[in-house]
């Protein structure tokens, strides 16, 4: 699959290069078969036949039976010339939503200057026939991309109309901020600045990108480099009240952390972290003064986990503008092929901002784990993208690796050769755009929770793990804590984790296993999975109850002082030598890994990417394959018999080895200095 991926130029190139009839029918035929993986190369390279009949196949393909085919097409055919009998259809998957009727937006957007009357019209034909609120709300947010006067006026109506959605009157709101100059528009926003709520907020953002307002930082501020860096799917806190739930995952915990350290460099002016809030957040973000600023921006309905997030991408790009804009941003850092780096590309381009990109084979690695074991095949990989955008994403990473001026790189013990076989690029081309960065933990962290073991009596994190502890059966008092943190994601192999530990009696004895993350009160899709797998090996094995914990998600300082613990025992109720257990499928870099080994635990990491680069296999820890039961079960053991053995040289190599670079004002540190090429650089061009 990966060779697929890596190789789909050479297939359109070939498709291009020879416009034969028996061609079209060679791709044609691939759509049709079971082979979806081929199905879907096909349709791209469709999308490189240069005749009418290739732009009339991809528009019938957006009526196909297939949803993966719909999909596809609608995003092909952003690259070919408009045409007219796609537009109804390119209407109509806007109207159905997902990811599908964002890549249709973004091709009728594209499409809009010579096509753009057409589509305006077929738009209007659509919601005059459209009663679904989120429907409609789709279709008024597409209207308002497009510049015609009678498109403002349109938009006007419905913002001022009282029976329309609060959804469709709050995207015809933000629409008519993006139309500087527009008296109409500026009739509407004055006429509505009494509105409440959500409608209210909108309003006034609308006001501020209409000049209406002021929107932006007081210009005295600190001097110095602005740096912007995101994550848009997580709730970002200077409590990190909510690490390990949703998508709240290790990088929220690091971009709180590394904006801190990167705001205290020599020459640092201020450090925006953007991540997902309301309109109100994202209002007041706007004028903040501080050095770390934590700024929001407001996405239309609940959160969603990052691979339903894409159709917010022109909410994103409108608030990641507002406020690249109201801080005066030098340069912008993205990281994972995610809407948040799509709609900062954009506007960082259109500003004419550098920008610095972190490179991982994201989903690269993930599609290799899944095809080694089985979950993902040629037949129903079509499934599989449409849940989680692989191809896209695949092309997403390769399209900013390319246009970045910086490319940040994870370590890896074959890192060339793994960016050359998973991703295809060769890194010694170009060298000097390229630098290796790891990632860093704060040891203050860790040190201040083995300060409270001696006196855990003050400690309410301590207090709740003694009572998560007490609560199980007797038998199950005084055995040692085997631990693992993160997000109930698949990716993330809790569910393995529960298996290889239930499976096995003799190591389901040795120990309790305590999984913190996920929101088990109100989980998402991907929790949810997790959690009934998680119910089925229980279900098959429920012996296995007695010995399991899972609080969900907890703050990162309430995780580091349950690490101290599993290290160093809790009087009757945890042995000392405890294990920390990672299984994910693939693991970038792996922040909780060093929070575990920062804490003195025996670790267990997969074999792959970056863990492989601090983990001393068999000293400090155990490396796994990636994505096999077994294979973690007997590392599982192998972590338990060290962890036995006399421990002060082996936690001494760990602690000493993060502190060689591996903490985050040690990333802080090389980033600064990347930061500051690419402006001047800039400068110079």
């Amino acid at each position: 699959m990966l060779d697929v991926l890596r190789d789909h130029h050479g297939l359109a190139q070939e498709a291009g290069r020879d416009p034969a009839p028996s061609v079209m029918r060679l791709l044609a035929a691939a759509v049709d078969g079971e082979d979806e993986l081929a199905a879907v190369a096909a349709v791209h390279g469709i999308g490189a036949v240069v005749d009418d009949e290739a732009d009339a196949v991809l528009s019938r393909l957006l009526s196909h039976r297939r949803p993966f085919l719909r999909e596809h097409a609608a995003w092909v055919l952003q690259s070919r010339l408009p045409r007219l009998d796609a537009i109804d259809r390119l209407v109509r998957v806007v109207v159905a939503g997902g990811f599908s009727g964002m890549l249709a937006q973004r091709t009728l957007e594209s499409w809009g200057g010579p096509a753009g009357d057409h589509i305006v019209a077929a738009l209007l034909r659509a919601l005059a026939d459209t009663r679904d609120p989120q429907a409609r709300a789709r279709l008024v947010e597409t209207f308002g991309l497009f510049s015609a006067e009678p498109t403002g006026q349109a938009v006007g109506r419905i913002a001022l109309d009282p029976d329309e959605s609060p959804a469709a009157r709050v995207r015809a709101v933000a629409a008519l901020g993006d139309r500087p100059g527009d008296r109409e528009a500026v009739r509407v926003i004055e006429s509505l600045w009494a509105a409440g709520g959500d409608l209210g907020a909108v309003v006034r953002l609308a006001a501020v990108d209409l000049g209406l307002a002021a929107g932006s930082a007081p210009a005295g501020g600190a001097p110095g480099l602005r740096v912007a860096q995101l994550f848009l799917h997580a709730d970002i806190d200077r409590q990190l009240s909510r690490a390990g739930a949703g998508d709240n995952g290790g990088v929220a915990t690091l971009l709180v952390r590394l904006g801190d350290e990167l705001a205290a460099q020599p020459g640092a002016g201020r450090v925006l972290t953007i991540s997902r809030g309301t309109p109100e957040s994202a209002l007041a973000a706007l004028t903040r003064d501080e050095k770390h600023v934590l700024a929001a921006v407001p996405m239309p309905g609940p959160a969603v986990n990052a691979a339903d997030a894409w159709p917010a991408r022109v909410a994103v790009r409108r608030g990641i503008r507002r406020l690249l804009r109201a801080h005066h941003i030098d340069v912008v850092h993205l990281r994972m092929a995610e809407v948040g780096s799509l709609a900062a590309a954009e506007v960082a381009a259109e500003l004419d901002i550098p920008v610095v990109f972190t490179l991982a084979p994201d989903p690269h690695a993930t599609i290799g784990a899944l095809e080694r074991t089985g979950g993902l095949r040629r037949d129903n990989f079509g499934l599989a993208d449409e849940r989680e955008h692989y191809w896209f994403r695949a092309r997403l990473v390769q399209r900013l690796a390319a246009e970045a001026d910086h490319v940040v790189l994870f370590p890896r013990p074959h890192l060339a050769r793994d960016l050359e076989t998973l991703i295809g690029i060769d890194i010694a081309a170009e060298a000097g755009r390229y630098s290796v960065v790891a990632e860093g933990i704060d040891l203050k962290v860790s040190r201040a929770a083995a300060a409270e073991l001696t006196d855990s009596a003050a400690s309410p994190a301590l207090a709740e793990l003694d009572a998560l502890v007490g609560a199980l059966p007797p038998h199950r008092h005084g055995l040692p804590l085997a631990m693992s943190v993160g997000r109930l994601h698949r990716v993330k192999g809790m569910a393995t984790l529960v298996q290889a530990w239930a499976h096995d009696p003799a190591l389901r004895e040795r120990c309790n296993l305590l999984i913190v993350g996920g929101d088990l009160a109100d989980p998402s899709p991907d929790e949810r999975e997790q959690l009934e797998l998680i119910a089925r090996v229980l279900r098959d094995d429920p012996d296995a109850s007695a010995g399991l914990l899972m609080p969900g998600h907890r703050p990162n300082d309430v995780v580091a002082r349950w690490l101290a613990a599993a290290h160093a025992g809790r009087a009757s109720l945890i042995a000392a030598g405890g294990v920390y257990v990672c299984a994910s499928l693939k693991e970038e870099f792996g922040l909780a890994l060093l929070e575990a080994l920062a804490a003195g635990l025996v670790v267990v990491g997969p074999d792959a990417g970056g863990p492989a680069t601090y983990i001393e296999h068999g000293v400090t820890g155990l490396l796994a394959r990636a994505g096999d039961p077994a294979a973690l079960a007997v590392a599982f053991r192998a972590a338990l018999d060290l962890a036995d053995l006399p421990m002060p040289s082996r936690v001494d190599l760990a602690r000493a080895r993060i502190s060689a670079g591996l903490t985050v004002d040690s990333m802080a540190g090389s980033l600064a200095g990347i930061y500051a090429s690419v402006t001047v650089e800039e400068h110079r061009s």
